[in-house]
């Protein structure tokens, strides 16, 4: 998870804080395209989404963002088919009060007035992902010949999907690993037409999907999710303390099953876990920066003894502390 983060981070080395860089690329030739809709984007971090338009009426974009908030703001349009696949990092998209949670593999298909004016929350502080935008007019007139052979139906699957009232997710699987894992890493030269082919395969995969049928996300209302980052961001300023489930369930006045349910949908991980990984993040950070003794650091991170804190620590890195240490800190331990 920190490599991917890191990666992210050289890849938007160049992008100034605040600011989120839209790239457009130049679209084959066609007789028209669909419409570009103006898309503003606000956030805490930086980013940046590279468009394509691959033929008429379909549009590929390329993700990346390392922030913990990004708001979207654009045209709503009831007709046009969003199809999102989450491949690093995790995201909580809240629409209209729902909020789907994406992580590795997962994938979200929603129409364009659901996320028109919305709110993306990065619990992990950064995301990678490819999206799939259909104008179902554009794409109708000018369907290429693989689809039309293929009896594809693109007003059919755009009205599948947009039935609802609230975002389809779908969990990740082998076929959605198969089809959308080769769209990324790809050299500039074989982009456009790679696009071009996978996205043909996801709309004849969509055609064939029943949403009824399939496995869904969980989804969960607004007020739940926040409550949920109260509760963690309540643990990270306390890490040198501990809060069982039930004292935590008191204090926000939800109950158990929900708190731990909607945490791992949030976060991705059960609190233990969740909460694990970030002391012995914490913990790095601290043997890097500090020249505090390790018993200390085991303190300030929540664990009463030296030994259970190494134990964590080798778990989680890979590595003793004093091994980290001497490789990334200021100065042995004392």
């Amino acid at each position: 998870m920190k490599e991917k983060q890191e990666a992210i981070a050289a890849a938007l080395q160049a992008v100034p804080a605040g600011r989120f860089e839209i790239r457009r690329h130049a679209a084959p030739q066609s007789s028209t395209q669909a419409p570009d809709a103006p898309l503003t984007v606000l956030t805490d971090g930086k980013g940046r989404i590279e468009r394509f338009a691959v033929f008429d009426g379909v549009e590929v974009s390329f993700h990346q963002y390392l922030a913990e908030r990004v708001q979207f703001r654009h045209r709503a349009d009831d007709s046009v088919l969003e199809i999102d696949h989450c491949r690093a990092g995790r995201i909580g998209w809240s629409m209209r009060g729902a909020a789907i949670y994406l992580g590795a593999g997962d994938v979200c298909l929603h129409t364009l007035d659901r996320c028109a004016d919305s709110e993306m929350i990065l619990p992990l502080g950064f995301y990678e992902g490819i999206s799939v935008t259909v104008h179902p007019r554009q794409l109708q007139a000018h369907c290429p010949e693989v689809l039309r052979e293929a009896g594809f139906d693109v007003q059919a699957v755009c009205a599948k999907f947009s039935a609802g009232a609230a975002p389809v997710g779908l969990p990740a699987s082998q076929t959605t690993e198969h089809i959308f894992a080769p769209l990324y890493a790809l050299p500039d030269a074989l982009r456009v037409p790679y696009y071009r082919l996978k996205a043909q395969e996801i709309l004849l995969y969509l055609s064939q999907l029943e949403p009824e049928r399939a496995p869904g996300l969980s989804q969960y209302v607004s007020q739940q999710t926040e409550l949920i980052k109260e509760i963690r961001d309540f643990l990270v300023q306390h890490l040198d303390q501990r809060f069982t489930i039930e004292a935590l369930s008191k204090k926000y006045l939800i109950n158990t099953s929900s708190l731990k349910a909607v945490f791992k949908a949030v976060y991705g991980l059960p609190i233990a876990s969740y909460m694990k990984e970030y002391r012995v993040r914490q913990a790095m950070k601290l043997l890097r920066e500090t020249d505090d003794s390790i018993a200390m650091i085991a303190r300030k991170v929540g664990y009463e003894t030296q030994g259970k804190f190494t134990k964590a620590f080798k778990e989680i890195a890979q590595i003793l502390p004093t091994e980290y240490r001497k490789f990334h800190g200021v100065s042995p331990d004392r």
